[in-house]
């Protein structure tokens, strides 16, 4: 049988929800006192959305054949992702061979590399990764786990991130990750606070369930091993993306500094096969958070994979966190899990990436317009 050729590249914006899971309305934890890089600012401390952490929004990549066969996949970086993917990456993939896998990649971040390597060209270069992977998927009726190998157990633990460890516990979560509130600006009274929220969620969910800080890169090391070594009385299994993901020096530091049988975790920030082999090799961490939507698309995910096992480093449910989007062979009608917050209204968090940003986006729901050549 012949082998299918790309056609058409393109790629649209949506808001709310989606791949920008920070795109949330009023009242949503994940946008509610949460410690940010730009929490030394005062202006900048009660909302992420205040320094425009949403202002990007979801990129939807479709990718189809001269056969009518049809790839999707979700990613983050808006306008400027778009605009890439179809006035620029596009050109490696249409006319190509959907197998051709390996060399789309390649010459998609060679093309890119003198303006690229990390950031919305990475998320660009992910989206339109999976959204090839999903398309050979569809056109071998085979779905994504079993063209790379197969499974390999019958079940996968998952932890639930959200402001209430305690609902997720109800619902059959073996942890719930809890974003950090306070950072260094706040001092120790920050800290006391945060052990404070600890306490209360360890007492609510018992001993043997996991409870994590997300620390989304605003902290530094002083205060990053204080609160380690303070919550280690509470039980907190590890702590996570503390530092800015370039400071690999402080995270080796920090592993070095966390009370023993605490882990450090890092990862989703960033990139490639280098970055995480720089993670590695200057031991910076217990556990990688890679997030195939941001590190180069399950293409490279599988390099990222190879060297941190052969460093017998762990890799948590966070590393698949994205990729239910090119394992799937018919979208499903539900979504795949939804963890209620306590925001207002007991709204539920995220969206339905499968049906909504695909519905929209095939609704013609497009921001930008005229991105690609033809």
């Amino acid at each position: 049988m012949e082998t299918a050729v790309i056609k058409h590249v393109r790629a649209s914006v949506v808001r709310g929800g989606g791949a920008d899971y920070h795109d949330q309305g009023e009242g949503h934890w994940i946008d509610d006192n949460i410690s940010t890089p730009m929490s030394k600012y005062p202006a900048y401390r009660k909302s992420r959305q205040s320094f425009g952490i949403n202002v990007l929004g979801t990129v939807v990549v479709e990718i189809d054949t001269d056969g009518g066969h049809y790839g999707f996949a979700v990613t983050t970086g808006g306008e400027p992702a778009a605009f890439i993917i179809e006035r620029h990456l596009a050109r490696f993939l249409e006319g190509r061979k959907v197998t051709d896998i390996e060399l789309m990649w390649d010459q998609m971040y060679n093309g890119t590399l003198y303006y690229g390597r990390r950031g919305i060209v990475l998320n660009a270069i992910s989206g339109v990764d999976l959204a090839l992977w999903d398309l050979l998927g569809q056109v071998r009726q085979e779905p994504v786990h079993a063209m790379i190998g197969g499974a390999v157990r019958d079940e996968i633990r998952f932890y639930a991130t959200g402001a209430r460890p305690d609902l997720a516990k109800e619902m059959g979560f073996i942890g719930g990750k809890m974003a950090l509130r306070h950072g260094p600006a706040q001092g120790a009274e920050g800290v006391r606070a945060e052990l404070q929220r600890l306490e209360q969620m360890r007492n609510a969910v018992g001993e043997d369930f996991w409870l994590m800080f997300d620390c989304w890169m605003s902290l530094d090391v002083n205060y990053a091993t204080k609160l380690a070594v303070a919550a280690h009385e509470f039980g907190l299994k590890w702590i996570e993306e503390a530092l800015p993901p370039d400071d690999y020096w402080g995270y080796a530091e920090l592993k070095k500094n966390v009370p023993r049988g605490m882990l450090v975790t890092t990862g989703e920030h960033e990139a490639t096969r280098w970055g995480f082999r720089l993670l590695m090799e200057m031991d910076c961490c217990d556990l990688i958070q890679p997030d195939v939507g941001w590190c180069g698309g399950l293409t490279e995910l599988l390099k990222i994979s190879v060297p941190c096992g052969c460093a017998r480093k762990a890799r948590s449910a966070a590393w698949i966190k994205c990729l239910q989007l090119p394992l799937r062979l018919h979208t499903p009608e539900q979504p795949i899990c939804r963890i209620p917050d306590d925001g207002a209204g007991s709204r539920q968090g995220g969206s339905d990436v499968h049906t909504d940003a695909r519905r929209r986006a095939g609704a013609g729901w497009r921001s930008v317009e005229g991105f690609g050549a033809g």
